[in-house]
């Protein structure tokens, strides 16, 4: 190649090729192309960035931890529906309908079901799951009548027994609310209602309030006082009576209705879900019989009162309180 050939060298303000440009050792090392920031000014900008997100989640992340090291959150403390767990088949598919009903009228309440035997989840295997999952804090509600040996007894075991803050709520009890799911599930039933009751069945109807029963006398008392507070809604006499445990039977309540000239006589099934108990004091009817609690609304919103009424109570006097110290 003669030397009028060989190509001229670029001047110094004229760019290099696209190819020279991406060639290994095109730039000099070190050099910073014009309007590009430098390397370390780059790097430490996108530390900075990475660090100031890390901070940020983990302060999120610690503002839900005490010093115990446990996660809190700012959720409300979890419902956990007590039941007491049967083997009949619809028990267990009833109990969890009531759930569903609970969270649709409380879709930011954390509603959980557990058993105190028989069915799962068992109420020990729910509280260590609600742990696991962070919660701190749970209301223990049962799905029972009245303050017997479960409620006394099975439930503060089980309160004693988790790492969980836990309250224990009210049963459902003589509650207005438990008075009116009652009444409507015999309307269901038959009975007459407002304004459709004759004077006739004013003088020969009666309802036996049949219940599980238990041995506990604070229990039976308290059946008692809801069989008044139903009688008053519906006019006529109302006895308590049990399917085990108490005295007296509810064929033996029918058969002393009878004797007083009550010929008309209505079960009223003081259970909340279907089961052996609620099937047998059906059998036991002279009339009609109504359908177990279930799924009624005003059970639903008599649990939910219930849970609110265990956070209203000062802990101080909550004698079914336990709190973790933190």
């Amino acid at each position: 190649m003669t030397a009028s050939s060989a190509p001229s060298a670029p001047r110094p303000d004229q760019p290099l090729p696209a190819a020279a440009e991406d060639a290994p050792g095109a730039h000099t090392p070190g050099a910073r192309v014009p309007g590009a920031p430098a390397a370390d000014e780059s790097v430490f900008a996108n530390a900075a960035q990475l660090m100031g997100r890390i901070t940020a989640q983990l302060g999120s992340q610690l503002s839900h931890v005490g010093l115990d090291g446990r996660r809190h959150d700012d959720r409300p403390p979890a419902l956990v529906l007590v039941g007491h767990g049967s083997r009949h088949p619809q028990t267990l598919a009833t109990v969890k309908a009531l759930r569903e009903r609970m969270r649709e009228l409380r879709p930011e309440l954390t509603v959980r079901l557990g058993h105190i035997e028989i069915d799962a989840p068992l109420l020990p295997d729910t509280l260590a799951r609600l742990a696991r999952e962070g919660v701190g804090e749970a209301v223990l509600v049962p799905l029972l009548l009245s303050r017997g040996f479960h409620v006394k007894h099975d439930l503060p075991a089980a309160a004693r027994a988790t790492s969980l803050r836990t309250r224990i709520a009210e049963p459902l009890g003589e509650h207005p609310l438990l008075i009116e799911a009652l009444y409507e599930r015999l309307i269901e039933a038959g009975w007459p209602g407002e304004g459709r009751m004759t004077a006739h069945l004013r003088r020969s109807g009666a309802v036996v309030l049949a219940a599980a029963g238990s041995r506990d006398p604070e229990s039976a008392a308290g059946t008692r006082r809801i069989a008044g507070l139903l009688s008053e809604r519906l006019g006529v006499p109302v006895v308590a009576a049990y399917a085990c445990a108490a005295a007296p039977a509810v064929p033996a309540a029918v058969r002393a209705l009878a004797a007083r000239g009550r010929h008309r006589v209505a079960i009223a099934s003081c259970f909340t879900a279907p089961g052996r108990f609620a099937a047998s004091a059906a059998k036991a009817a002279p009339w009609i019989a109504s359908a177990p609690l279930g799924t009624h609304p005003a059970v639903a919103r008599l649990l939910l009162h219930r849970y609110d009424e265990a956070l209203r109570t000062p802990t101080s006097t909550t004698a079914h309180l336990r709190l973790v110290p933190a």
